[in-house]
């Protein structure tokens, strides 16, 4: 049998209005500390333009991938999810997920930071990599580090949880169950 050791709802703890102002703070805040060392090392390099529209295009799409990089760790450990999909701005799709079945700590963890993984990285090394867009790719890694600030905390608080523990969603955020 399993206890509820504690259920964990960001949201309801810090306030959605404060997670967001947050989360923008960060962003920007990535965004002035990675620019800075790039344009030092890149500083002979001149940059190129594609326009706007690709930037936006992108930048509206980024949040979709931020997500599918949450669902690939699922999907490789092959456990069952929902995904509801919705449409924003009439064209850009999004979605929600939710596992249907329990997880270990250590992979509700990866799950959790699989997007700083798999995006935020290999950012960091493109911008250094193809110095004629690094300003480019550090406005895309700044906007992912700030889109992961929710999954910072998750993190932080299913690190606090003890070792044996199994994760489970709630309709709000997460149950953290013991035996």
């Amino acid at each position: 049998m399993m206890n509820c050791w504690k259920t964990v709802n960001i949201t309801r703890e810090f306030g959605l209005n404060r997670i967001y102002l947050i989360s923008l703070l960060t962003g920007l805040l990535s965004f002035i500390f990675l620019y800075l060392p790039y344009s030092i090392v890149h500083q002979t390099i001149e940059l190129k333009d594609h326009g706007l529209v690709p930037l936006l295009i992108s930048l509206l799409l980024l949040p979709m991938f931020h997500k599918l990089t949450h669902v690939l760790p699922v999907f490789l450990i092959n456990k069952r999810l929902k995904i509801n999909w919705r449409f924003k701005i009439g064209i850009f799709p999004t979605f929600l997920f939710t596992t249907k079945t329990k997880m270990s700590k250590r992979t509700s963890i990866f799950i959790l930071l699989a997007p700083t993984v798999l995006i935020t990285v290999p950012g960091l090394f493109s911008s250094y990599l193809f110095a004629d867009y690094y300003a480019y790719f550090v406005l895309f890694t700044a906007v992912n580090i700030g889109l992961s600030f929710t999954d910072f905390l998750y993190t932080k608080q299913l690190l606090k949880a003890p070792k044996k523990c199994v994760i489970e969603n709630a309709k709000d955020g997460y149950d953290i169950l013991v035996s």
